[in-house]
């Protein structure tokens, strides 16, 4: 491999950190509450309201169902009002989040679906009020269960934000079109799927070790 190549390699990389980083922040911000509204409207649970859920629930189940490659040409207008460019790693972040609040939704409501009904009932028992029982019984007994899930969004992530790249989004995917695919140079793309490897295999890594660390069982 050519020494301008590490140069290219280096930045590359640290686009796709940065977009997926900032990616990840937001669209936890903004899913992770949305898990929980899904999982505490749902029957049976302590802020029952299943017309909530289900109108929730359908909006979350209709972005999950959009291929990411489709929503990111969908909403170029949208990108380009938030960020003034539809392309570039910062235009690439407004898809990129857009397609992860859903996704971590749907994981945090099956990290609480897995906390035992008695330990709510207990809560509720002892005067606890709903705002109580999420961050004191909720989210604390379901966070192993959340990081493990995260960690799988996070992968996901790393896969979309090479997607983007594809069409403009910078990182290490524009990097393999431009350089490795459109040039005819396979060892860049070789080097790049590499890294995005060892990259994912340390984001996994970090996820389990985390998770375990937070299961008190």
């Amino acid at each position: 491999m050519s020494a301008e190549i590490i140069p290219l390699l280096t930045k590359a990389l640290g686009e796709t950190i940065y977009m997926v980083i900032i990616s990840m922040a937001v669209a936890s911000i903004i899913g992770i509450p949305l898990g929980v509204l899904l999982h505490t409207t749902d029957k049976g649970q302590i802020l029952e309201n299943v017309a909530i859920n289900q109108t929730v629930g359908s909006v979350v189940n209709a972005v999950r169902s959009i291929p990411f490659i489709i929503l990111m040409v969908a909403i170029i207008p949208l990108t380009r009002f938030i960020v003034g460019s539809a392309i570039g790693t910062t235009a690439a972040i407004v898809p990129l989040v857009i397609a992860s609040i859903p996704f971590i939704g749907r994981q945090v409501e099956t990290s609480l679906k897995e906390i035992p009904a008695g330990l709510v009932e207990a809560a509720l028992s002892m005067g606890a009020t709903p705002t109580q029982i999420i961050t004191k019984v909720l989210l604390p007994e379901a966070m192993p269960g959340i990081v493990s899930q995260l960690t799988t969004v996070i992968i996901t992530l790393v896969g979309e934000s090479a997607m983007a790249g594809a069409i403009g989004g910078g990182g290490l995917g524009d990097l393999a079109i431009r350089y490795g695919y459109q040039r005819f140079r396979p060892e860049v793309m070789l080097a790049t799927v590499i890294i995005l490897i060892v990259l994912v295999q340390l984001v996994q890594f970090l996820g389990n070790t985390l998770s375990k660390r937070l299961n008190k069982k």
